[in-house]
């Protein structure tokens, strides 16, 4: 696997392999890879020739009092779980390449019709960051195919809408969201959680079955979404929404709906912030 920074010589790797007609694979992340994280190199290896990961910091989506400083940065470690994964490129660009302007100069993107709910109303700005670097790497890299996990169920139709109105020559694949065996959804951020924490973040998981099962039964929405926060507030989190939205672009569920949904939370426990989501299929 080669370790590149420097986007000519990405540039030139991909060049010879679209001569030689191999289909390229990416799967962008922001470090401090997990089995989740490889999970998604291995489908992407399973849909292209050539796989290419990225590691990049994002600055731009990170709200003022969010976590930018300690987000761990483990380059050396990413690098060999990826080369045992069989990846052939890990990208790993200085915040200057991705921005040569500055962050606060550069060239943004918004997506509107998704970013404006949820976690758009508690992490302003986070959505455009989130498309602007996507959108930047995707340019960088060129691939045919891009991976991406259902956790950030959000991100995910945020990304698919980007690529989808600016007319990108790339199918985006969502992977399914790898869990712990008390089911808590991976993420990098766990790591930030005790011992006692990671056990009681299994909650969350627990509470959007609960959910599941309300939307089933043919539960008021209003009641559903209520009870969730109840118990999640109950269990010693602090919830920032516990909702049940369509799944294709987050708008209000319809009353006695039971297909096409998704039940999303965002909730703190201690200083750490998790979400999660189910989807409600009938």
């Amino acid at each position: 696997m080669k370790l590149v920074h420097s986007p000519a010589e990405l540039r030139e790797l991909v060049a010879e392999w679209r001569r030689d007609r191999l289909k390229v694979s990416m799967v962008p992340t922001m470090g401090n890879l997990h089995a989740g994280h490889y999970s998604l190199v291995r489908g992407a290896r399973e849909r292209g020739d050539r796989v290419v990961a990225s590691v990049f910091v994002n600055p731009t989506q990170f709200g003022p009092n969010e976590d930018f400083a300690r987000y761990p940065r483990t380059l050396e470690a990413d690098a060999q779980g990826l080369a045992a994964q069989d990846c052939d490129v890990l990208f790993a660009p200085a915040v200057e390449t991705v921005y040569p302007f500055g962050t606060e100069a550069a060239t943004r993107v918004e997506v509107v019709g998704v970013t404006e709910t949820l976690e758009g109303v508690f992490r302003p700005g986070h959505f455009a960051g989130v498309a602007t670097v996507v959108l930047r790497l995707l340019n960088l890299v060129q691939p045919d195919v891009a991976l991406f996990g259902r956790k950030d169920y959000q991100q995910l139709l945020t990304i698919r809408r980007l690529v989808t109105d600016l007319c990108l020559p790339i199918e985006i694949v969502a992977a399914p969201t790898m869990r712990e065996a008390n089911g808590l959804a991976m993420s990098s951020r766990n790591q930030y959680l005790s011992a006692d924490e990671r056990d009681r973040a299994a909650q969350i998981y627990r509470t959007l079955q609960h959910m599941r099962d309300g939307v089933l039964r043919g539960d008021a929405l209003e009641a559903i979404e209520a009870a969730a926060v109840f118990e999640l507030d109950a269990a010693g989190f602090r919830t920032d929404y516990a909702a049940v939205r369509q799944a294709t672009d987050l708008s209000s569920a319809l009353p006695g709906q039971c297909k096409g949904l998704v039940a999303l939370i965002a909730t703190r426990l201690g200083s750490t912030r998790l979400i999660d989501n189910l989807a409600i299929d009938g």
